[in-house]
């Protein structure tokens, strides 16, 4: 476990931003980040609550939103969707938060609920029914359905059809529960009931959901003295109007106080977390004192209730049927530790069957085993889920060190920095911290926790988790974290073989998600940076074929179960004629007539087919250069059958209106341009057709194909935009440094030159240090590039 990187706000000696009391935040599925501070006006010495949303890989790009709550923030929750947020404030008051036409930086608040004057202590959305098993022992099968399994799951509460009902559940400090139902309509059902008949103070709550449909909150009043409470809140909707009925479960005593020598020791209960929020038979305690805590591991089980023999000699058959109870049994606890200031859990959904975790333990694969807790000395604990073993150690005097030199360190016995909030990552590779300073701190956990591992058995942790988030459509950043350059190209190719594995309808789900994670993994390695180009240039194809093809409309009402976008595709690959003309004969033109207006505003998209064509087609003659963009497209024969299927479809809006083709600057006007490279682009589609045993294009197509720079101008395809993400440079193991509402510095002269180069569309891999050098063995390569494939092109003159 080591610190990626540290993000505070501007050392300002009246800085405005300071942290909130107390500190909270959450982790979405999306990689997006939410977290409170409190902000001084210094006109009118009051404080507003504010709530703060980042993604973690731009996080001095900081979305400040100001919360509108009164009182200071007690929790957020992300939903499921990681595409809105609640937060819940110490007046009862509770927000829902809401993207702004999908944008992660325009925020607006849509409904909320209120439970005047009760501090909200326990905040969480109502369960959608959605619940996946992480199988460790079965990652190295082939079908994603055995790996990620569907687990039997009810959610808390569900309409017509079964389709669940979303809104959220709270828990307040007198006691209360509250229960809050979006309708489709837009409205929101409000109901609020005691958790039990004689109402207590809860200073302590969390809620976890059962496999039936049932809510399961924890309640305690903070002394350790007292009992650990739990409730069945059962939520139904009865005449439009919402209900909550609850019910009494099993308590618990935490350990320490039966404990004789331990009896006073710990007298405050400071934490209590169910270890996952789909199960609510595990839950972690921690009790403290001024210095110093313990943590207890706690599970809820079944047992037999034991019959007095009066009652066996009475009716023999009893023994027979013993009746079950449900108790409370302690599963670890921990020694002494420094006092605990923040805990956080795993999400990964992993199996806790004997056979999982023993895999886990001899494939040293830990992510979802461990939870974390930090101290108020500045250390974080990785400890296993379980047994409460320590797995990781982070010192916080590293930390200290990183951060600043030791000449302007303080001496002065000051309260120690240590993390007042914490979160894990949705794949528990990364870890989230805000400590006592305001100072965001990003850590990078190992899925070995420091265990080394053969470079096989570490590709094969990191594809088992990319293939999860695939499935799931969760973001992958936190993985990218420990990808070294070395692993990119198995962990592509790997992950493309593991896809083409599974069946056709599951590939044509995640057909988009494997291409976005091949470019997120490409731009970590030099050697595989032209490609993201090609999967960035596959993304845009995909969306503009499915646009123009939720166009098209039959023109009978008893249709054939095939739309008009799939009989194209059909009678394209039917027909493979050269001739534009012969495979449009064979079409229904009639399911292709869109009117004038819609026509005219697809002209940009149809402008960037017709440029990406004849791109492509001209840079076949440098087909051999894998560093050059576009040389995947040119072995891809489904992309190839795409473009043909898009050009003919192009050639029948044409005849409609004109105005609409694409625009191409030829020295000619009198050959048809889009005939011409229709015809190259079939030939060039039918060496690529059987994906299985492609052969070589001809040298015919090729000389063709070099002409086409003497006939027409050929378009500067801008491939790689410029990127300012962070993942490229936490490579090394030293912190960077950043600031909130300053992106960090420009690359280094070299990689603004090898981008430059890759945006010229030619790219060179430049080894010598010397600029002059470098320069002219460019020169000389694109020269020879030039001059074999028969482009003739100006020489640029920009090299920097």
């Amino acid at each position: 476990m080591d610190v990626a990187y540290i993000c505070e706000w501007d050392r300002k000696p009246r800085t405005s931003h300071c942290p909130s009391i107390p500190l909270v935040c959450a982790w979405s599925c999306r990689n997006l980040i939410a977290f409170t501070t409190d902000q001084r006006n210094e006109e009118e010495k009051d404080l507003t609550h504010m709530i703060h949303i980042l993604d973690t890989e731009h996080p001095w790009d900081v979305y400040s939103i100001n919360s509108g709550h009164q009182e200071v923030i007690t929790s957020l929750e992300w939903d499921q969707s990681g595409s809105r947020l609640l937060s819940a404030d110490a007046d009862g008051r509770i927000k829902c938060w809401g993207m702004t036409d999908h944008l992660a930086n325009s925020w607006q608040s849509l409904v909320g609920s209120e439970v005047d004057g009760d501090p909200i202590v326990a905040l969480s959305w109502l369960h959608n029914g959605v619940k996946l098993a992480l199988h460790v022992e079965k990652s190295g099968v082939s079908s994603f359905g055995e790996k990620f399994s569907r687990v039997k799951f009810s959610p808390s509460l569900t309409l017509f059809g079964g389709k669940p009902m979303e809104g959220w559940i709270a828990v307040t400090v007198s006691g209360l529960v509250t229960v809050s139902l979006l309708k489709p309509n837009g409205q929101v059902l409000t109901a609020t009931e005691s958790l039990c008949r004689l109402r207590c103070r809860v200073a302590l709550a969390d809620i976890a959901f059962t496999g039936g449909g049932n809510i399961v909150v924890a309640t305690c009043d903070g002394s350790s003295t007292s009992p650990v409470q739990f409730y069945k809140v059962c939520v139904s909707v009865v005449s439009e109007k919402c209900k909550i009925d609850t019910e009494i479960l099993p308590s618990l005593f935490m350990r320490c106080t039966t404990d004789p020598a331990r009896k006073d020791k710990f007298p405050a209960v400071t934490h209590l977390k169910f270890l996952a929020r789909d199960m609510s038979e595990q839950v972690l305690l921690c009790a403290s004192n001024q210095c110093s805590s313990v943590a207890e591991c706690w599970s809820l089980r079944k047992e037999g209730l034991p019959l007095n023999n009066i009652f066996q000699q009475l009716s023999p058959g009893v023994s027979d049927k013993q009746p079950m109870i449900l108790k409370w049994r302690i599963l670890s606890a921990t020694n002494e530790l420094e006092r605990v200031s923040a805990v956080a859990l795993p999400k990964l959904p992993i199996s806790l069957t004997n056979t999982d975790i023993k895999v886990a333990n001899d494939t040293k694969f830990y992510p979802g085993l461990g939870l974390a807790l930090a101290f108020h000395d500045g250390n974080v604990h990785i400890v296993h889920r379980l047994s409460l073993q320590t797995m990781a150690v982070l010192f916080g005097s590293s930390m200290r060190q990183s951060e600043e030199p030791s000449l302007k360190r303080q001496r002065s016995p000051t309260p120690c920095v240590h993390f007042k909030a914490l979160q894990m990552s949705w794949t528990s590779l990364a870890l989230v911290g805000l400590d006592t300073q305001g100072k965001l701190s990003m850590l990078r956990v190992s899925p070995s926790m420091g265990h080394a591992l053969d470079m096989t058995t570490s590709l094969r942790h990191l594809l088992f988790l990319l293939e999860y988030c695939m499935v799931t459509g969760y973001d992958w950043w936190d993985i990218l974290l420990h990808v070294q350059p070395n692993m990119v190209h198995n962990l592509v190719e790997k992950l493309h073989e593991e896809y083409t594995k599974q069946n056709a309808a599951l590939q044509q789900v995640l057909s988009t998600r494997i291409l976005s994670m091949k470019a997120s993994l490409c731009k970590l390695s030099p050697s595989t940076i032209t490609r993201v180009c090609d999967y960035h240039a596959k993304l845009f194809l995909i969306s503009i074929s499915c646009t123009l093809k939720s166009l098209l409309r039959p023109h009978v009402l008893n249709t054939p179960d095939k739309s008009p976008g799939d009989r194209l595709t059909e009678i394209c690959n039917k027909f493979p004629d050269t001739d534009i003309d012969k495979v449009m004969i064979n079409l229904k033109t009639e399911e292709f007539v869109l009117d004038m207006p819609t026509l005219q505003s697809l002209q940009q998209l149809i402008q960037w087919i017709g440029d990406f064509v004849l791109y492509l087609l001209a840079s076949l003659p440098n087909q051999g250069s894998s560093f050059r963009p576009g040389h995947s497209f040119l072995r891809d024969g489904a992309s190839l059958g795409t473009l043909r299927e898009l050009m003919v479809m192009i050639r029948i809006w044409g005849l409609l209106k004109p105005s609409c083709l694409p625009v191409y600057t030829a020295t000619s006007d009198t050959q048809d341009s889009m005939s011409l490279l229709f015809r190259l682009l079939t030939r060039l589609w039918m060496c690529c057709r059987d994906e299985n045993h492609p052969c070589e294009p001809d040298e015919a197509l090729i000389d063709e194909c070099c002409l086409l720079p003497s006939q027409f101008l050929i378009p500067n395809m801008d491939w790689l935009p410029l990127g300012n993400g962070l993942i490229s440079r936490l490579q090394s193991k030293l912190p960077l440094r950043l600031q909130f509402g300053k992106p960090p510095g420009a690359p280094s002269h070299a990689s603004v030159q090898y981008e430059a180069y890759t945006r010229c569309g030619c790219v060179t891999m430049l080894k010598s240090p010397n600029k002059a050098t470098a320069v002219k063995q460019w020169e000389q390569r694109w020269i020879k590039t030039c001059l074999c494939g028969g482009l003739w092109r100006k020489m640029p003159h920009t090299y920097s």
